[in-house]
């Protein structure tokens, strides 16, 4: 995790280190961020109980597991913070493997669907198995996500266009999934029969609850009340082999309390207007971006009251498309196919480099710092809109840039 100081600690900090030395905080400590440039504050107005959720969900993300905590015996980080960090995404140095054989095989008898690369000491790390296709993912941010959760399935539902009947050539679609057994139909999105996919770079995850559950058990290697059997190691043909501490290594408390945590993270305020920015958005909806970057949603209902009937200013339509085969990875999610993408929000674009060492990282597996290449890599249904983009005169196209840039 990037050393990003929240600033509730400053002062506390300051004072200690105020009595050690007489150069004074600002020689130690980063910066208070402004208001708004951070991922981390939780919504405003909020009651004592969520609050007291919030702060108990903070540092169990931050939590680094040991050995000794249940972490393993295969896993992929130690700590959520680890790929999220300032609960942002990660870089391309930190990318989970997702393997599959064809439509419908997540491989799972050779390691799938996610390689652990990672493994306690005495436990074999599991490797790329020969026949399967690999498919990267960065982790995405995490912030907002109570927003997404609270938007209203129809509000979903009236932007998808299947057999584009409109003739744009877009026609995106809702990931319909199966939820885990253990979401309980009061939690959005549980339940039993199709529920709609909200989360993941392909929207294969209907719940929150899963998705941090999920979070812990695959990335981590830590069981909970939710998932309380240790990932199975077919490669090595042992589950829990030098995993000593007793299952499960979480409670349902805690997944509860860091699934509040992030449900409360409010998205950052965008950034101050300027005349090229103004003048990108302009061509940001005049070239197409905003069909599936829709600016704007408006939430439903939501068990936190101050996430209730809000504008989310997230610029995504959450629902996945075929994205041409540049980008394709031949790996099945739900329904989504292997060339689908789910449309990744584009708020906070503006402060991903701030919490990544200064270099941002774009697209489902990292592989361009370059937000114009970034840009140039939509095919399939984009093609047209990518098009577009790449005919307008390079000030246009640098408006476009300065626009998505201030989200």
């Amino acid at each position: 995790m990037l050393p990003h100081l929240r600033s509730r600690w400053l002062a506390p900090l300051c004072a200690i280190s105020l009595a050690v030395v007489t150069s004074g905080c600002d020689d130690l400590l980063t910066e208070t961020p402004p208001a708004g440039d951070d991922f981390e504050t939780p919504f405003d107005g909020l009651s004592f109980a969520f609050n007291a959720s919030f702060a108990r969900g903070d540092e169990n993300f931050d939590r680094v597991f040991r050995v000794e905590d249940g972490l393993g015996p295969i896993f992929n980080n130690n700590a959520c913070a680890s790929c999220h960090p300032g609960d942002g995404r990660a870089t391309s140095a930190e990318v989970f493997l997702r393997i599959s054989r064809g439509r419908d095989d997540l491989a799972e008898d050779v390691g799938g669907p996610q390689l652990q690369d990672r493994g306690i000491p005495g436990v074999p790390a599991e490797t790329v198995p020969p026949g399967v296709d690999v498919s990267p993912r960065m982790a995405p941010p995490v912030f907002g996500v109570g927003l997404i959760e609270a938007i209203p399935v129809e509000t979903i539902l009236d932007h998808a266009d299947e057999g584009d009947a409109d003739g744009d050539g877009i026609s995106g679609r809702p990931n319909w999934v199966e939820a885990a057994p253990y979401a309980p139909d009061y939690e959005i999105g549980g339940g039993p029969g199709q529920q709609l996919g909200r989360f993941g770079r392909k929207a294969s995850v209907s719940t929150l609850l899963e998705q941090v559950t999920a979070a812990y058990h695959q990335d981590m290697g830590v069981t909970s009340d939710f998932a309380p059997v240790e990932n199975p190691n077919p490669q090595h043909g042992s589950t829990a082999l030098g995993d000593t501490v007793a299952d499960p290594e979480i409670s349902a408390a805690t997944v509860l309390d860091t699934t509040m945590y992030v449900r409360l993270l409010m998205p950052p305020s965008r950034g101050p207007a300027t005349v090229e920015s103004t003048r990108g958005e302009v061509i940001f909806e005049t070239i197409g971006c905003a069909v599936c970057h829709v600016p704007v949603m408006t939430t439903g209902d939501s068990p936190v009251p101050e996430l209730r009937n809000v504008d989310a200013h997230l610029y995504s339509d959450m629902l996945i498309h075929d994205m041409g085969p540049e980008l394709a990875d031949n790996r099945p999610d739900g329904s989504a196919t292997g060339v689908e993408w789910k449309t990744a929000p584009l708020w906070g674009t503006r402060l991903v480099a701030d919490f990544t060492n200064g270099v941002a990282f774009y697209m489902h597996d990292g592989r361009t710092t370059d937000l114009g290449e970034a840009i140039e890599l939509h095919g399939g249904e984009a093609a047209g809109v990518t098009a577009a983009y790449l005919a307008l005169p390079s000030s246009d196209r640098e408006a476009l840039l300065a626009f998505v840039l201030s989200l």
